[in-house]
């Protein structure tokens, strides 16, 4: 079967993704394996797209997306026969059937980890978001997400900054800025080299809050593990630790204060046995089980070999005027303030302000950005 096959199918009435997966488990000839095994109503809307395409209602779900992927050259439509496909996702209940893809395929090799979190983390969680995912993305692991506000977008971005990869799933079209206040990163995983859109929604779809709990059984799926960074307990990231333990998925969880609300997610998953972490060797070792199939060749990332990185908050680098970081406070000051203030252009801000975030140094809050105090 090819992309337009797939399309069709997966815009047939009545069917979702857990039965296209019951039937796909029983490996039916196409066309006639599977008219014979849909149900009457599915089975007739696929007849009439076989032998009548251009009076059928799912001709134009199929055109759509292929022209779509035929309108630029980092656009990609998924599927079980496509060889970039990941074999993990076929080891879930209800994997997609089909994935819209925006950005580097390449993405999709190596050893993946999840990374999820609050959208509001602490100073200590943010360092930690930024921390594990350079570390991972130095050892060659590719860190999964779902760019949301918080500790997903942050581990996307100090991902990507270290050289790595970096994939996002999301509730919406591939090619929908949601959230609005992550454009830039949405513009740097569909074109940096290691970026990756995924979503199983078509190109347009906006954001439904419906959609968002659905996708996070493609983030885990897509990965061999799950590190929670930091969570209160009624977090939807504690939504992606069942749905990583439903798939027989390693689940890691950052131990923090019994006094911090952002923690108590955390230490509820490590009272109900997820593996505490305190270095990426930690659940290295975990892991350590999938090496021969999915970890790094030995000179890239070999297991155990380094000693654990501590996670630190990084000194701002020399080259980055104080003039910007000197203009914040812990009051919100928003960027067109920042901009008259530094003299700098609106872009120029931005990437500084990106920088100083992924150091530690700044955060943005509700009216603006603020800066980080220092211990």
């Amino acid at each position: 079967m090819e992309a337009k096959e797939w399309l069709a199918v997966n815009a047939l009435p009545g069917m979702g993704a857990l039965r296209i997966h019951q039937l796909v488990r029983r490996k039916p000839r196409w066309p006639e394996g599977w008219l014979a095994a849909l149900p009457s109503n599915a089975a007739s809307a696929l007849r009439l797209w076989l032998e009548h395409p251009e009076r059928s209602p799912l001709q134009e779900a199929v055109k759509v997306s292929l022209d779509w992927e035929q309108g630029a050259s980092n656009r990609h439509i998924l599927h079980r026969h496509h060889p970039a496909w990941p074999a993990l996702l076929d080891e879930i209940d209800d994997p997609p059937a089909v994935l819209w893809a925006q950005g580097d395929l390449h993405a999709l090799n190596g050893p993946k980890l999840a990374m999820v979190g609050t959208r509001k983390p602490t100073a200590e969680g943010s360092a930690n978001a930024q921390g594990f995912a350079r570390e991972l993305a130095r050892r060659g692991w590719c860190v999964v997400s779902g760019m949301a506000l918080g500790v997903d977008g942050i581990a996307q971005r100090a991902a990507l900054a270290a050289g790595g990869t970096s994939i996002a799933v999301l509730g919406c079209g591939v090619d929908v800025i949601y959230p609005a206040r992550h454009r830039d990163l949405h513009e740097q995983l569909s074109q940096a080299p290691g970026g990756l859109l995924l979503s199983e929604h078509p190109p347009g779809t906006t954001a439904r809050p419906a959609f968002f709990p659905r996708r996070n059984r493609i983030v885990t799926g897509l990965a061999l593990g799950t590190l929670v960074v930091e969570a209160t307990e009624k977090s939807g990231s504690l939504v992606s630790a069942r749905l990583a333990l439903e798939q027989s998925k390693e689940l890691f969880a950052l131990p923090g204060s019994i006094h911090n609300v952002q923690a108590q997610g955390c230490l509820h998953l490590l009272r109900h046995g997820a593996t505490l972490v305190r270095h990426v060797d930690d659940m290295l070792e975990e892991l350590q089980q999938w090496a021969s199939t999915f970890l790094p060749e030995p000179g890239l990332a070999e297991l155990g070999t380094e000693p654990p990185t501590p996670i630190a908050v990084e000194a701002p680098s020399e080259a980055v005027p104080d003039t910007l970081l000197n203009a914040l406070s812990a009051t919100p000051t928003p960027i067109d303030v920042l901009v008259q203030t530094s003299g700098e252009s609106v872009s120029g801000c931005q990437q500084r302000l990106l920088m100083l975030e992924l150091d530690g140094w700044v955060a943005q809050r509700a009216g603006g950005w603020v800066r980080v105090p220092r211990p």
